[in-house]
């Protein structure tokens, strides 16, 4: 499969960007919801990595940036990642077992679509491979979905809701990244 020539949320289809735009927004309204509900880890981790889904859609969305521009988008998804690392890092330091593996889960998610944007689609056999892996990182990750909606159930939990609603809406935003690499949405004539 060929990627299609612009990438990003500019596709002539009108419900596409709007589900997109959509789910963002409510993403960004959860780093509100982890400020008055959650940790202050999570609310770091929540606003790290919407930072870094839109620094995503800027980049694969075929915008040109001056040299100064480039500078910026660098510094601010350097700065946003390791948030994301040192979130990760505290999960594990205190023992948030769940958060954690579902932190690192999306950080092989990254890793792997960052390889589909960049590793020439003529290596065919290591998409595939990378396909599998994506397929099994977002297994898991619905896995860890139902656990929070298991817990919130069990324990009357309402930071496990918050979590679970979290984590369905992180995985419609990825949902609409991968149809996004993939050209669905595009044109028909734009499509590999």
């Amino acid at each position: 499969m060929k990627p299609r020539p612009v990438r990003g949320f500019i596709v002539a289809d009108v419900a596409f960007p709007l589900f997109k735009w959509l789910v963002y927004a409510l993403l960004a309204a959860n780093v509100v919801l982890y400020g008055m509900h959650g940790t202050v880890n999570e609310q770091l981790d929540t606003a790290a990595w919407v930072v870094l889904l839109l620094l995503f859609e800027w980049e694969t969305g075929g915008w040109r940036l001056g040299p100064r521009g480039r500078v910026v988008v660098h510094a601010t998804r350097l700065l946003a990642s390791l948030a994301v690392v040192t979130a990760c890092a505290a999960y594990a330091a205190q023992r948030e077992w769940l958060d954690f593996a579902n932190a690192l889960a999306w950080l092989g998610v990254v890793v792997a679509l960052e390889l589909e944007v960049r590793v020439p689609p003529t290596r065919r056999r290591f998409h595939l491979a990378r396909r599998a892996l994506a397929f099994g990182l977002y297994a898991a990750l619905t896995a860890f979905l139902v656990a929070w909606l298991l817990i919130g159930i069990a324990e009357r939990d309402a930071g496990a809701w918050l979590d679970a609603w979290d984590a369905a809406l992180w995985l419609l935003a990825f949902a609409a990244i991968e149809l996004n690499v993939f050209g669905w949405g595009a044109p028909r004539g734009a499509r590999g």
